[in-house]
């Protein structure tokens, strides 16, 4: 599909592959709730496909949460957007707070909400289960690192400008996936403080396999080509986007 200027330039990074690439609207039901994702892959798809769960930020499944997914499936990855925000549930900027702030007050739900994201894409016939894989941006950053404690069966998790939060006593030990954490130096919304913290409950979890990476003068939302707000310490960063998804690459070849 074709996407609005800003979010087409970063697409046009990756090059696309012979047959280009496929994506579908994906309808899905759990717990008793309809959701609505999106999955992308490569054309002319051989055989199963190491697969990334991409998590949106807080204006749900929109066309820059489809744009990524788009961009790893030039890659050859396949690439699923959960919706963490159910089907009918598309916020305004507005609206977008009180959304996601009603999932960091329930974590029940959210896990729950990823947990049934991630099993949806395990049902495409065309993801590998033994290379698994998941990112997200701002609030989809945080969802991963949550989907990541819960013990899930991924080789590799990429949290791009996510809130960083520290679990109960013992928990980062579930954590089975290698983690790629990618934050900006001026973000207001992950505070150096919070960082630090983050850090030391990992360390206290010596075979968990982790990265932090800061980017200077990087501020919030650092990747979305539309942020433009730095009154409020969110704008775009165009030699962070660029250097954290080649980071995300590097850390993909290996774990995957």
């Amino acid at each position: 599909m074709a996407y609005e200027s800003a979010l087409q330039t970063v697409l046009d990074r990756e090059p696309e592959p012979p047959g280009g690439v496929v994506g579908t609207e994906i309808d899905y039901e759990a717990g008793g709730e309809r959701y609505r994702g999106y999955l992308a892959v490569p054309t002319a798809a051989d055989g199963p496909l190491p697969a990334v769960l991409v998590v949106h930020d807080w204006l749900g499944v929109t066309d820059a949460t489809r744009m990524r997914c788009d961009m790893l499936a030039r890659l050859g990855y396949a690439a699923f957007a959960a919706d963490v925000f159910t089907a009918d549930v598309r916020p305004s900027e507005a609206e977008a707070a009180g959304v996601a702030g009603a999932l960091y007050g329930d974590p029940a739900t959210w896990r729950a909400r990823l947990s049934a994201g991630f099993e949806r894409m395990l049902e495409e016939s065309v993801v590998d289960r033994n290379r698994l894989a998941a990112i997200g941006y701002c609030f989809g950053g945080s969802s991963v690192l949550q989907l990541a404690r819960t013990g899930a069966p991924l080789s590799a998790v990429v949290s791009f400008h996510g809130g960083l939060s520290t679990g109960p006593e013992g928990e980062a030990a579930r954590i089975r996936a290698k983690l790629l954490v990618l934050t900006g130096g001026n973000d207001p919304v992950v505070p150096d403080g919070d960082v630090h913290a983050f850090q030391e409950e990992l360390r206290a979890a010596p075979e968990v396999d982790w990265q932090v990476v800061t980017y200077s003068g990087a501020m919030h939302a650092f990747t979305v080509p539309t942020a433009n707000a730095p009154e409020h310490g969110a704008a775009y960063d165009e030699r962070a986007d660029r250097r954290s998804w080649t980071a995300m690459k590097d850390f993909f070849a290996e774990a995957l």
